[in-house]
């Protein structure tokens, strides 16, 4: 039903370091740069992630509220993707663990632009 969600950035080169690195052990890379947007994905038929600059040349501004949730598969790999996310430039919004017994496990960062990430896994 995605077929891609994107988030303003205030680099591009930046961002697309950022993330290709972070996904990278998800299967994900550079799929398709267009100058002020790429896309980050595992194919093109797949649900990608965009990142790019805002089209009206303003600066972009993460909103408060919105969060992309990621699910790497486990709860050790949620605690792996959290600290890779910190390592490269994120800033902790949440400790990975245990939010509701025996249903949540999630952490949170907001990546180099203040855009909230969820590292989650249902179990």
């Amino acid at each position: 039903m995605i077929g891609y969600v994107t988030i303003g950035v205030s680099d591009m080169e930046k961002a697309k370091k950022f993330y290709t690195e972070l996904l990278g052990d998800m299967g994900a890379k550079l799929l398709l740069d267009m100058g002020r947007i790429a896309f980050i994905g595992e194919s093109m038929k797949a649900p990608m992630l965009a990142v790019c600059t805002p089209f009206d040349g303003s600066p972009n501004h993460p909103g408060n509220g919105n969060m992309l949730a990621l699910q790497p598969g486990s709860k050790e790999a949620v605690d792996t993707f959290h600290k890779k996310a910190i390592e490269l430039g994120a800033t902790c919004e949440g400790m990975p663990g245990q939010r509701i017994p025996d249903q949540f496990y999630g952490a949170y960062v907001k990546d180099p632009d203040g855009n909230k990430l969820a590292f989650f896994h249902f179990g």
